[in-house]
């Protein structure tokens, strides 16, 4: 096993299972800010919090973007094998459509978001801790789950407490949330430099040692007024599951996000396997993350449909895999890679602006939970059966991942005139 492989992983994971994670929240807040307000930049009036915010957010996606890559890498090295890495990686998405929207619910229904979010720091320190002592694949997938029960819902608490803020103190999330985009990208080609001087065995301490930190900087993180807001609880959400717009909404969203599965748990251990170093990899996925940065940047200027960004984003993700398969060159895969923008960030933007407009305002939350669900199950469902096929026909799983987007982009194209027709769900009574 070599070293170069750790890099490689970190920035996979780090990029696309970031995507997963923040696609929903990102939407919240796009509904939440007033669109011609003037926000305060991140050292304004609201300095304090907004920079302590700031600092957390760039801790613990530094450690996320370390665990996302660096994990497979690590479970290799210590012996574990293709099929068992697939079945493991499946952990966080199956965490994330079972406990975690019971973890969040619970967290908001006692008004302890930050308390939370402090708990399950430390508790994720801890269960990487206990992750690094196991070396069979059973106790390690157990020791995993437990860890991933409590470390999931890290992210989504962080979202919530930051969309407080941006209604307390008048802030722009976007500023908020950018440092941990940068941090994927600084920690991807620093530990670039440092990939090849670490071995790999050891790489679970690096996540570890950076799980700590990101325990201790999130006692930083300043209380918020308990803002408890009326929601309009009219309306059942099984008439939302019953509207076809919906679901295609949703269903394609995961078909496509889901496709970069393999890609997030194998590119990196199969470029090294080619050859490539830490260094090289770790470029290679930086250039994917400047891509999605700049469709992100970029995204209030589009005018086409949503569901037509959505359609470019799977169409894009079926040529982006093709190639992929094909094992290119170093330099025709610097191009493919730029193409992150267009397969996950396009997609959401796509997906979030089409959430937005489809779904009543008193159901968003519901329609956000059925969304991440339907997400998650795929997610774990595609990491599962990738590690077997990709230990039978190696990059050929890409097909498997192309045939995946193709099928999302064909759903969302047969219902973009209804969702261009009728922009608002069924279930909203008009």
């Amino acid at each position: 096993m070599g070293h170069g492989e750790g890099i490689g992983n970190l920035v996979a994971q780090t990029i696309a299972r970031c995507a997963n994670d923040h696609h929903d929240i990102d939407r919240i807040a796009i509904e939440l800010m007033p669109p011609q307000s003037q926000i305060p930049t991140v050292m304004s009036q609201s300095g304090p919090f907004a920079v302590r915010l700031a600092l957390f957010y760039s801790a613990m996606f530094a450690a996320f973007g370390t665990q996302l890559p660096f994990f497979p890498v690590w479970l290799k090295a210590i012996g574990i094998d293709a099929a068992w890495i697939g079945i493991i990686n499946a952990l966080p998405a199956i965490a994330r459509f079972t406990t975690l929207p019971y973890a969040t619910s619970l967290a908001e229904r006692h008004h302890a978001i930050r308390g939370a979010i402090i708990a399950a720091a430390i508790a994720t320190a801890v269960g990487f801790a206990v992750v690094g002592t196991q070396h069979q694949p059973l106790s390690l997938f157990l020791a995993y789950a437990v860890t991933c029960v409590l470390w999931t819902p890290t992210i989504p608490l962080t979202d919530a407490y930051a969309l407080r803020g941006v209604v307390r103190y008048g802030l722009n999330y976007g500023p908020l949330r950018l440092w941990g985009s940068a941090a994927f990208a600084l920690g991807a080609l620093v530990c670039g430099f440092l990939v090849d001087t670490i071995a790999a065995r050891q790489l679970i301490w690096v996540i570890v040692a950076l799980a700590v930190i990101a325990a201790l900087v999130s006692f930083l993180l300043r209380p918020l007024d308990d803002v408890r807001r009326k929601t309009a609880v009219a309306g059942s959400g099984k008439a939302l599951m019953r509207d076809p717009s919906f679901l295609a909404i949703i269903v394609s969203a995961a078909l496509i996000q889901g496709s970069h599965v393999a890609y997030n748990t194998f590119a990196s251990i199969s470029w090294q396997a080619h050859g490539l170093g830490g260094l090289t990899i770790a470029v290679l996925w930086t250039i994917g993350v400047l891509a999605e940065i700049l469709v992100f940047a970029l995204s209030p200027r589009f005018s086409l449909h949503p569901s037509l960004l959505m359609v470019i984003g799977g169409v894009g993700a079926v040529v982006r895999w093709v190639i992929t398969a094909l094992e290119p060159s170093v330099p025709l895969l610097c191009i493919v890679q730029l193409g992150h923008g267009l397969t996950f960030a396009l997609t959401t933007v796509g997906t979030m602006n089409l959430l937005v407009q489809h779904v009543p305002s008193h159901q968003i939350a519901r329609g956000q939970g059925y969304s991440a669900a339907v997400g998650g199950l795929l997610s774990a469902a595609t990491s599962i059966a990738s590690g077997m096929i990709y230990a039978r026909i190696g990059e050929g799983v890409y097909y498997v991942m192309a045939a995946m987007a193709g099928v999302g982009a064909i759903l969302i194209w047969s219902a973009r005139q209804r969702l261009i027709a009728h922009p608002h769900s069924e279930a909203s009574g008009g």
